[in-house]
């Protein structure tokens, strides 16, 4: 699986609400509305993740849940990445928010 490129990561990103490329990381945080939430929210992430054998690095600090995805193997950011990324999005917008900026 390639590296995207420049214009390939830009396009990417402009179809994903709230993540930001950090190096070679696309990464989010996401504010759910208890710390129960926010746990639920990481296990809902970690049985997609499991199921696509992609695994994010994933950070819980409260309600505050923040999100690094790269493909490690690559070295950086590829469409496996913008695949999970969309998923989580759509799981964030059930109940959560992204925080602004990232």
């Amino acid at each position: 699986m390639a590296l995207l490129n420049p214009d390939e990561l830009s396009t990417a990103l402009a179809g994903l609400d709230g993540w930001r490329r950090i190096d070679s990381e696309l990464v989010a945080v996401v504010e759910a509305p208890s710390f129960q939430a926010a746990v639920a929210l990481v296990v809902r992430i970690a049985f997609e993740a499991e199921s696509m054998n992609h695994h994010p690095d994933i950070a819980v600090n409260y309600r505050r849940v923040t999100l690094r995805l790269s493909t490690h193997s690559e070295g950086g950011i590829t469409t496996k990445d913008v695949t999970l990324a969309h998923v989580v999005q759509a799981i964030v917008n059930e109940g959560c928010r992204f925080e602004s900026g990232g």
